[in-house]
């Protein structure tokens, strides 16, 4: 590995310098966008000699075209999309790579005050509403293979609600989730933060569930990039994922340093909101808009002493054990090789070393969601079989 020089901080020239200096990394306005945006304003970027510009994104559909095609080197990305890109579903094929996990939790599934009038405020409500099939119900998510369908579809079907048959789903970008419920384009959504506490706040909907509930410590967005970029700039590739680890440890460790993103990220190059619907949420302090508070210690991590940042194949594989119940992929894949070829973790245990981050002993780790089942990443291909809803 090149030196690190005390002075400046920047690389020593040689073979680990970054082969391009500037790197565009396109972003959707969420507050899980803090530690790209961070790694740019605070100048971690610098340190391991590139410039990162933030280029914020319409759309997830967006993102994904200004992926593949280049107009972005990297983005701040929904982990099954990334997924879904790499086997052709949700978009042209294109190989891709995860170059490491940017954040766990904090996105929540939002209903409408319409709902709550007929009696439906969780998942076990909200099923029985549904069951009485007065109208067709609609939920919007924000990309047909991404993490918010994934949290939507789980929740309903954990509730015995068929996200298929039982309701109809629509797409909408995150930052258009408000004001397409205001109006009654839907009854209820799925999306990051801060989409929902803003429901909250303009008094539209209120929070069902979060995800963090539907699964505690669960992965999010990711750092993606083309398998192509990845292979042909590897050392800026590294010098990426070293400057957004030191933004996610910093974001991490302190409260007063999640405020500080907080104020940065609400600006209108960023998010766009008012900083009070970012920084609750951010710092913990839920409330879900039916008169409950509480403080919670699975709110969006960044960092987590690195048990956040590390791409994970099991992670990476339970998007297509999904992607599989759903019908999105026709049939099983070898789901371990597809993580191993998109889950860059060689490089990310490099970076990881460089800026001194704890790296976990296994690729794979184990959870229990919301329905009980656990989670394991050991028979993929028996877990996506083995729910009783299912495509």
């Amino acid at each position: 590995m090149g030196t690190m020089l005390p002075a400046g901080g920047a690389w020593a020239a040689g073979s680990d310098k970054p082969e391009l200096e500037e790197v565009r990394i396109g972003f959707i306005p969420l507050t899980d966008c803090s530690s790209v945006v961070m790694a740019s304003v605070m100048g971690f970027d610098k340190k391991y000699g590139i410039k990162i510009t933030p280029t914020k994104e319409a759309s997830w559909a967006g993102v994904r075209d200004k992926l593949a095609n280049g107009e972005i080197h990297a983005a701040h990305v929904l982990y099954g999309l990334v997924y879904g890109l790499h086997l052709g579903i949700g978009g042209p094929k294109k190989d891709m790579a995860v170059l490491m996990t940017l954040n766990n939790n904090g996105q929540a599934i939002t209903l409408s005050n319409g709902l709550k009038d007929k009696g439906a405020t969780d998942g076990e409500s909200l099923s029985r509403v549904i069951a009485k099939k007065e109208k067709e119900y609609t939920f919007a998510q924000t990309f047909p293979t991404g993490t918010h369908a994934m949290w939507l579809y789980y929740w309903m079907a954990a509730h015995g609600i068929d996200p298929f048959k039982d309701v109809k789903n629509i797409v909408v970008p995150p930052p258009q989730m408000v004001a397409n419920m205001r109006v009654g384009n839907m009854d209820g959504y799925c999306v990051g933060e801060p989409w929902n506490q803003r429901a909250i706040v303009d008094k539209i909907g209120f929070t069902a569930v979060t995800s963090q509930d539907i699964w505690p410590d669960h992965p999010e967005k990711v750092l993606g990039a083309t398998a192509e970029f990845a292979a042909k700039y590897p050392n800026t590739a590294r010098a990426m994922i070293c400057a957004i680890l030191e933004a996610s440890k910093w974001i991490d460790a302190s409260a007063a340093n999640r405020s500080k993103t907080a104020e940065t990220v609400a600006a209108k190059s960023y998010v766009n909101t008012d900083v009070d619907v970012i920084r609750s949420r951010m710092i913990g302090q839920y409330e879900n808009g039916l008169g409950k508070s509480w403080s919670d210690k699975n709110l969006m991590k960044f960092y987590n002493d690195g048990q956040v940042n590390y791409p994970y194949l099991s992670d990476g594989m339970w998007f297509l054990t999904q992607h599989r119940r759903w019908g999105l992929l026709k049939q099983d894949v070898d789901y371990l090789a597809v993580a191993k070829a998109i889950n860059k973790t060689d490089l990310y245990k490099q970076a990881a070393s460089i800026v001194g981050v704890p790296v976990p002993k296994s690729d794979f780790r184990t959870s229990k969601l919301i329905d009980g089942v656990v989670w394991d990443g050991k028979d993929p291909k028996k877990y996506a079989a083995g729910f009783k809803i299912h495509a």
